[in-house]
This record gives C-alpha cells, sequence and structure tokens, in this order.
C-alpha cells in the first residue's frame, strides 16, 4: 500500500522553494493576467476581495484598482512584502497578510470575491485548498482564477523538470488545475456555474539562454531543481529546457517568445 503524503513536510519544502531566488522578478512580468481577470470576476468598487497565494500582487493590485477592498495573503512574506512595496508606490490601500490557502484565517463567507494567479494550483492539497476557497467567499460571490494547463508551455517546463527531479509520490501535479474535468471535481458540487475561457501569456525574453538564466536564478521551483542536481545532471536540465524553448519560440533565431496556454476561470458559488 501507498504511505499516505505527509503535506505539512511536503509544504515545508515547498516553502523554501518559492522564498529562494525572488519570484517577484518573474511575477512583474504576468501583471495582464492579473488586469485579465479581475474583468472576467467583474470586480466592482468596495467589494471584499481575498487574493490567495498572491505572490508579489498582479491580482492583488488589479483588484485594487479597481476600488475593492482587498486582502493578499501568501504562505511566503517576503513576497508579500514585494507586493506591499508595490501597493505603497501606487497609493493603493491593500491589507497584506501571511496564511495558507488550505487554511484561512478568515470566517465563512468573508469575501464578495476569491482570486488566485498561477497561485493556488501549487498547493499540495488541491481538495483542501478549493474547499478553503468556497467557504470563505460568500453565496453569489466569485471564485476567479488563472491555472496553467498540462499542455501549455509551463505545464510543459514542469513535466521536463519532474524527468530530472521527480516530484513526490502521489502528489496532485500543479497543472491539474488547468484541466476542465478537475475544476468540475474540485467546485463543481457547490459552484452555480463554471465559466473557462482559454488564454495565452507569451513569455518575452532576449533568448532560450536568457530564460534559463533568469528562471533557474529568480524562479524557485526552477532554481531548487538546478540546486538539487550534480553538474551533468543541471547541464542535461538546461539542455531539455532549451529544447523545449527552442521548439515553442515563435520569434525567429533572434528573440524569444513563448505563448503559453492557460486557464482563466470563474467560479460562481451557488
Amino acid at each position: 500500500m501507498n504511505a499516505p503524503i505527509d503535506f505539512n513536510a511536503l509544504k515545508t519544502r515547498q516553502h523554501a522553494a518559492w522564498a529562494s531566488g525572488d519570484y517577484a522578478v518573474i511575477g512583474t512580468t504576468l501583471q495582464i493576467v492579473g488586469e485579465m481577470l479581475a474583468e472576467a470576476c467583474d470586480l466592482r468598487w468596495d467589494e471584499r476581495v481575498l487574493d490567495v497565494a498572491a505572490g508579489n500582487g498582479n491580482a492583488t493590485l488589479a483588484a485594487a484598482r479597481r476600488g475593492c477592498r482587498v486582502t493578499s495573503t501568501d504562505y511566503v512574506a517576503a513576497l508579500l512584502d514585494r507586493g506591499a512595496e508595490r501597493a505603497r508606490a501606487e497609493r493603493l490601500k491593500v491589507e497584506f497578510k501571511t496564511a495558507d490557502v488550505e487554511a484561512l484565517p478568515f470566517d465563512e463567507a468573508s469575501f464578495d470575491a476569491v482570486i488566485s494567479t498561477f497561485g493556488v494550483m501549487f498547493a499540495p492539497d488541491h481538495a483542501k485548498s478549493a474547499a478553503e476557497m468556497m467557504r470563505v467567499c460568500r453565496p453569489g460571490g466569485r471564485i476567479g482564477m488563472a491555472n496553467w494547463t498540462p499542455e501549455g508551455f509551463i505545464g510543459q517546463m514542469f513535466k521536463t523538470l519532474g524527468r530530472h527531479v521527480p516530484p513526490p509520490a502521489g502528489v496532485q501535479p500543479p497543472p491539474k488545475w488547468g484541466v476542465e474535468s478537475h475544476l468540475q471535481s474540485l467546485f463543481g458540487d457547490k459552484a452555480e456555474s463554471i465559466s473557462v475561457t482559454r488564454r495565452m501569456f507569451n513569455f518575452r525574453y532576449r533568448s532560450a539562454a536568457h530564460f534559463v538564466e533568469v528562471f533557474r536564478t529568480w524562479y524557485g521551483p526552477v532554481h531548487k531543481a538546478f540546486a538539487a542536481l550534480p553538474v551533468d545532471g543541471a547541464q542535461a536540465l538546461e539542455s531539455d529546457l532549451m529544447t523545449l524553448l527552442q521548439d515553442m519560440n515563435r520569434a525567429g533565431p533572434h528573440s524569444l517568445v513563448v505563448p503559453s496556454e492557460y486557464l482563466e476561470v470563474v467560479v460562481t458559488k451557488r
């Protein structure tokens, strides 16, 4: 029989991964996704909005720019500090609170909308995370997410990482949040509706080598994968990432533009 998954130990390792490097260097390039999600959720002035696994605050800022009363949460406090810096620079009033999406410190039905851009999908216990988002959202409220798909570039990048540094046995992969049937299984019994739109985000870098350099320096999961490998293993991972990037590059030999598919999801709570 398979041993039960130790989610606490897994989250400790994940916390270390996301705290390494500086995700904000990558995260700021994804701002457009937060803006589009805020529009998809039709956020209104004075609505109470919770951003979970907020990172450096892309969705947080998008909601605050629309006059919402935003609480921004993540279990990596340093990332919230980056979001707070951005909010201060724009004179936006946001509450920042260290919190785990799998155990949110808020009452039932506290928020009009709960949002996450490429965040909640990385929490290890999918069912628990979905249940917590539903719990703190009011009836008739919305849960909005942007989740990478397995078929898209980031989904393929994580598949490549997994060939070199295998993930823990039995843990559901993050890009499963980009599968419509999985979303239905997580939210369907408490949802009035689930709206899904397939979108593309374009990663824009100088070259494949530039992308790898940035991600292995600043993006926690890639940074940790390289650090866990011996020299020859790291070289093999770099080679496989370069091949993936070059295969998906639509910009020709002198630049890098790689489209990555994601699902824009709006769940309306029954």
